[in-house]
C-alpha cells in the first residue's frame, strides 16, 4: 500500500496552490485518497508559495515528511520554506525551464544525488496554446502520470475555473492536454502511488469548511465575522450557506464588535459564533468574560497560528493553549475543545455548539492553520447528534413568584428567558449579581455564583467525547497529544507496530475542564508516557502537571515531554525517534 508525497513550489502568483487543489481533486476522481497542505508567506501578493500533496490507497490525515517528487515553477523564494519541504537524495526534481537559478546550496548538493534534475518546458507548452499558465501544463503532465488525466482532470479544472467563463475553461483543457502529451516524450522516472477505491462520492474539504459545516448542522444561525488569517475562509464558507438555513452572517468592524455581536445574539436565544486567530482572541478576552459572567452561550473558533503578536500568520502552531485556558480575567470557568483532525473539526465544532447552549457559557474550539487550511479526500461524514438547545424558563412564573435567572440549581444550569417573554425580564451584564440577576457586591452572592458557574461544567470531564484512544495489546508506552498531532501520532503508532513496538495513542479533545480521571485510567499499566505538542513552552504539559496531586504523580508512569514550535510540521518519524529514545525500565 504505497503512498507518495509531491511538493509543488513557486512564487505567489504562479498558481501552485491552485495546482495542488486541482491535482488532489483529479486524483480523488481516479480513486486516490489524499491530503493537501498549503504553505505560503505572509505577503498580501507575491512571496513564496508551495503545495504538498500526499496520495495513497487509504485515507490520509497527516504527512510523513518524505518528499518523493518536487515540481518547481520558480526557485526564487524556495529557501524561505526549504525546511518545511525536506529533500533527500532520492527526491526526484522536475523544474520548468523558466524556474530561474537554483538555490546555491541545493545546486551543490545535486552533484551527489541519486536522482538528477529533469528540466522541461511547461512555460513553452502553455505559450504555444496561447496561455501564460504553466501550472496547468504541469498539472496535465502529473495527472497523466497518475492516470487521472481524463474526466477526473477535466472535472477538476471545471470546478476550479467555472466562474471564469467557457473560453478560459476550454483554454485550460487545451493546455492540460498538451502537458499530458509531454509525458510520452519525457516520462517520470518514479513509480506512482497505489490507487485505492475511494468512496464513490468522496468529500474534498478543508478543516475550516468542516468546522463551518459542524456549526451550521448543530444550529448556529448567527455569525459575526472579522477576517483574520488563517480563520477567514471558515467565515467565507459559512457566508454562502447560512442564509439558506434562515441565519445571518455579518462582517463587523473589528474583533471586539464581532464577539459582542455574537454575545448579543446568544442573549436573544440565537446560537451564535465568531472565528479568529491568536491576536483576535487576545482582543476578545474581556468580552468572553462577559459571556461567562452573564451565562450567555457563545462559541469562538480559534484557528491557531505562530505567535506571539503578529507572529507567523500563515503557519501552524499550537501556541494559543495558555491564552485559551487561562486568558480570561477573574475566576471564569469555560470550556476549551481541540479538534483532533480535519474530519474532527466537523465533530468538535458541532459538539461545542451544543455545549455552549446546553451549559450557557463560552466554548472555545482550538484548530490550527494546518487543520484549517489543508484539504483532505475523505469518505462522506455522518450527520451528528449534536444540536444547540437552551434550558428555557417556564414563564410567566406563578402568581406572586419571581423569576430567578441565575437560580442556584444542583446542576448549576439556570433557566434562561428570552427577550420579550412575559415575566422573564432580567439584567444581563458583567456585574456580579444575585440569583434574581440584581447586581450585587455581597460576598455571599459572589461566592454562590462563582461556585454555580464552575459546577455546571464539572460533569463535562466525564463526557465520552473527552478524547480518542487507540490502544494496542501489550502496549507499555503511551503517546499523549492534542489537536492536529493526533493523526501524526496514529501513523507513528502504525509504523512502530510494524517494528514490533506496540504503543497506545491518546488524543485529548476536551482541554478544559480537563478529563483527568479518564487520562489517569489511560495511563494505567504504562511504563512510559510521551507527551507531544507543537509549542515552545510545553503549555499543555505544564497544565496537566498542575492538575495532579502529589499522590497522583507518585502513581503515574514516567512522563516525558517533547515539544517544539512550528512552522515545521511534526512527522511520524520524529515521534518514532522520541519513542525509541525513551529510557527502558
Amino acid at each position: 500500500m504505497r503512498n507518495l508525497t509531491i511538493a509543488m513550489t513557486g512564487s505567489g502568483g504562479t498558481g501552485v496552490v491552485a495546482l495542488g487543489e486541482m491535482l488532489l481533486r483529479a486524483a480523488a476522481g481516479a480513486g486516490y485518497y489524499g491530503i493537501l497542505r498549503k504553505t505560503f508567506g505572509p505577503q498580501i501578493r507575491g512571496g513564496e508559495s508551495a503545495a504538498v500533496v500526499r496520495l495513497g490507497p487509504r485515507p490520509l490525515a497527516s504527512f510523513c515528511g518524505e518528499i518523493d517528487l518536487l515540481l518547481v515553477l520558480d526557485w526564487s523564494h524556495f529557501q524561505r520554506f526549504a525546511d518545511e519541504i525536506p529533500l533527500s537524495a532520492s527526491t526526484l526534481i522536475i523544474e520548468d525551464v523558466a524556474a530561474g537559478a537554483r538555490p546555491q546550496q541545493l545546486a551543490s548538493e545535486l552533484l551527489a544525488r541519486e536522482q538528477g534534475v529533469q528540466v522541461l518546458d511547461f512555460s513553452g507548452l502553455a505559450q504555444a496554446q496561447g496561455s501564460a499558465h504553466s501550472n496547468i501544463a504541469l498539472l496535465g503532465y502529473v495527472a497523466a502520470w497518475l492516470g487521472c488525466d481524463g474526466e477526473p482532470l477535466q472535472s477538476a479544472i471545471d470546478h476550479r475555473l467555472h466562474k471564469q467563463g467557457a473560453e478560459v475553461v476550454a483554454l485550460a483543457h487545451s493546455v492540460a492536454r498538451a502537458g499530458a502529451e509531454l509525458l510520452q516524450q519525457a516520462p517520470i522516472n518514479l513509480q506512482p502511488p497505489d490507487a485505492g477505491a475511494a468512496a464513490e462520492s468522496p468529500w474534498l474539504a478543508t478543516g475550516n469548511q468542516l468546522a463551518g459545516l459542524g456549526a451550521l448542522e448543530a444550529g448556529i444561525r448567527f455569525v459575526a465575522a472579522y477576517p483574520i488569517t488563517p480563520a477567514s475562509d471558515a467565515l467565507e464558507w459559512m457566508a454562502g450557506r447560512i442564509e439558506s438555513l434562515g441565519g445571518r452572517l455579518v462582517q463587523a468592524e473589528d474583533e471586539l464588535a464581532a464577539v459582542n455581536m455574537a454575545i448579543g445574539a446568544g442573549f436573544g436565544g440565537v446560537p451564535a459564533m465568531t472565528a479568529t486567530s491568536g491576536p483576535g482572541l487576545a482582543l476578545m478576552s474581556e468580552a468572553m468574560g462577559l459571556a461567562v459572567a452573564s451565562e450567555t452561550p457563545l462559541l469562538v473558533l480559534d484557528v491557531m497560528r505562530g505567535g506571539p503578536s503578529t507572529g507567523i500568520p500563515t503557519k501552524s502552531e499550537q501556541s494559543d493553549f495558555n491564552l485559551a485556558v487561562y486568558g480570561l480575567h477573574g475566576d471564569a470557568p469555560h470550556v476549551v475543545v481541540a479538534a483532533l483532525s480535519l474530519a474532527d473539526c466537523h465533530y468538535s465544532v458541532a459538539w461545542a455548539t451544543q455545549l455552549a447552549s446546553e451549559r450557557q457559557t463560552l466554548v472555545l474550539v482550538l484548530s490550527d492553520q494546518f487543520l484549517g487550511q489543508s484539504m483532505q479526500v475523505l469518505p462522506p461524514l455522518p450527520s451528528l447528534p449534536f444540536h444547540a438547545e437552551l434550558s428555557r424558563a417556564s414563564l410567566p412564573p406563578p402568581a406572586g413568584a419571581d423569576y430567578f435567572r441565575y437560580l442556584d440549581t444542583d446542576s448549576g444550569i439556570s433557566p434562561m428567558a428570552l427577550p420579550g417573554q412575559p415575566g422573564g425580564e432580567y439584567t444581563a451584564d458583567g456585574l456580579e449579581h444575585s440569583q434574581s440577576a440584581v447586581p450585587s457586591a455581597r460576598a455571599q452572592d459572589h461566592e454562590q455564583q462563582l461556585a454555580k458557574r464552575q459546577r455546571k461544567l464539572q460533569s463535562l470531564a466525564a463526557s465520552t467525547q473527552w478524547g480518542e484512544v487507540s490502544a494496542l495489546p501489550q502496549a507499555r508506552i503511551l503517546i499523549l497529544c492534542w489537536g492536529s498531532l493526533f493523526p501524526v501520532a496514529l501513523e507513528a503508532q502504525q509504523r512502530l507496530q510494524e517494528r514490533g513496538t506496540p504503543v497506545t495513542v491518546v488524543g485529548v479533545r476536551l482541554l478544559a475542564p480537563l478529563p483527568l480521571e479518564s487520562l489517569l485510567r489511560s495511563m494505567q499499566d504504562m511504563a512510559q508516557v510521551l507527551l507531544v505538542e507543537q509549542n515552545h513552552q510545553a503549555q499543555f504539559a505544564h497544565y496537566l502537571q498542575s492538575q495532579l496531586t502529589q499522590a497522583q504523580r507518585a502513581g503515574l508512569p514516567e512522563l516525558t515531554c517533547y515539544s517544539r514550535p512550528g512552522p515545521r510540521l511534526f512527522t511520524p518519524q520524529e515521534i518514532m525517534q522520541q519513542v525509541e529514545g525513551l529510557p527502558r525500565a
